[in-house]
């Protein structure tokens, strides 16, 4: 990995958000469940903005709402009445607490805090939700960090064991609702029942209702993820949780459940390893639609060719899509000249590795742990055509005069975002045109006569 030369010491313009952030994301796929930040109201506050600007939904995020006094006498007694005002409003089936940066520096013990909580309620006969809590300091990583352990906590305390039922587990990791809902698509039409978790595809992008609810629809339900430690498998996309013990290792090491981990399905070639698999496991060929849908895209990557080939691209954001999307370009032609994310999962340049092997000549540079101030110093050198990623690289993109191709979270100018398909073969249809028009129309209006027949 390339080192920079007198680093900026501090971190401008963060290529990451925080840890509970993904966590409460995580939560929401859960039906009937609340998020909550044990921590100070301003948390709450900046990610319920954060979240609603992406997705378009209302967002309740509860908080123990903790002041200067609980930061020295600690914040039990907050998080019991919110929990308990939680309840009374929401009447969850469970809630989903995750912590903060102010009470893990101050040692709140939340497991404790919880079960003194259960023990209370349990006395006075009041039914109770599940309740789950997660260690999520902002700290100590980011939001996808948060989201995934936030997903292992759920199913750490909630599956059990038993006889083997007929579905298989699937863990997709961050992906859009519009993606969970083609993957729900995808595995029925191999015929296979299958519980995805966490499952927002509802809960963040749900109907107009005439009236609001307070726990929107759908969600994994939490009878579903009992269950999954009797799944005969698990799939779980991310080349790089290698460092991690996730959902799918918990249930493979405590109740034996095979555990399949596979690149994001995003481009060609990880969307054959993602069928490829759904064909071992049940003994069926992908049916023909899929089959017409590989052709039609590689049909295209002939079309598109001469657009694309040689573009150079910047591509930033969380550690698996920025992989995905790096093994997607290079199989189109252009050549990724910086892959950066704000993690340090420690697995990141090996996994861009694996997947550029063989077809670049040149290596992009590769850089964990980055901001936008590290990506500006050495971008304009490396001359690129386009900017792949959120839409917080969007000034650095104008300041260069390139487009910026938006996918991923979060997406703040523009409209849509949750509703980007970014996986399997359509996904990579739709991608594939976005950034054919969008280099199209950088070339059109950067000519000085125009042109509109190509």
């Amino acid at each position: 990995m390339k080192k920079q030369e007198n680093k900026y010491v501090s971190t401008t313009n963060a290529c990451k958000l925080c840890k509970p952030l993904g966590a409460c994301l995580a939560f929401k796929g859960i039906e009937g469940a609340v998020p909550f930040l044990h921590g100070s109201q301003g948390c709450a506050t900046y990610m319920r903005r954060y979240i609603i600007s992406h997705f378009n939904e209302p967002m309740d995020i509860a908080s123990s709402s903790l002041g200067e006094k609980h930061a020295v006498f600690g914040g039990a007694a907050n998080l019991k009445k919110g929990l308990k005002n939680v309840c009374r409003k929401f009447s969850p089936s469970m809630i989903g607490v995750a912590t903060t940066c102010l009470t893990e520096t101050i040692g709140d013990d939340v497991p404790m805090i919880l079960r003194e909580y259960r023990s209370g309620i349990a006395q006075q006969g009041d039914p109770a939700p599940f309740l789950v809590n997660v260690s999520t300091p902002s700290y100590s990583g980011t939001h996808m960090e948060g989201f995934h352990e936030a997903v292992k906590a759920v199913v750490e305390q909630l599956a059990e064991g038993g006889e083997p039922l007929d579905f298989i587990n699937l863990f997709p990791g961050f992906v859009s609702p519009a993606d969970i809902r083609h993957l729900y698509e995808i595995v029925s039409d191999f015929s296979l029942e299958c519980t995805i978790l966490p499952d927002y595809s509802d809960t963040l992008d749900g109907p107009a209702m005439r009236e609001y609810e307070r726990i929107p629809q759908g969600g994994t339900p939490v009878s579903a993820i009992k269950e999954m430690g009797r799944a005969l498998g698990s799939i779980e996309f991310g080349r790089n949780l290698k460092t991690m013990v996730t959902a799918g290792e918990f249930l493979k090491s405590r109740f034996g459940v095979v555990n399949r981990r596979i690149g994001t399905p995003i481009g060609l070639r990880e969307t054959d390893a993602f069928f490829t698999a759904l064909e071992e496991i049940s003994g069926i060929p992908a049916p023909q639609k899929y089959m017409m849908e590989r052709a039609r895209l590689i049909d295209s990557f002939v079309d598109c060719h001469k657009y694309v080939f040689g573009k150079r691209a910047v591509v930033y954001g969380e550690e698996d899509l920025v992989t995905g999307l790096t093994s997607f370009l290079t199989e189109i032609g252009i050549q990724p000249v910086l892959c950066a994310s704000g993690s340090k999962g420690g697995a990141f340049q090996e996994s861009i590795k694996e997947v550029t092997e063989g077809i670049l000549t040149d290596d992009p540079d590769v850089r964990d742990d980055a901001d936008f101030y590290d990506i500006a110093i050495d971008v304009e050198s490396m001359q690129p055509d386009i900017m792949v990623g959120h839409s917080k690289g969007y000034p650095l993109a104008r300041k260069l005069g390139i487009p910026l191709i938006r996918v991923g979270f979060p997406i703040h100018d523009r409209i849509g975002g949750q509703r980007i398909v970014h996986i399997g073969y359509r996904g990579a249809q739709n991608l594939l045109d976005t950034i054919v028009n969008a280099i199209i129309e950088k070339k059109q209006d950067d000519s000085s006569v125009g042109y509109s027949y190509m």
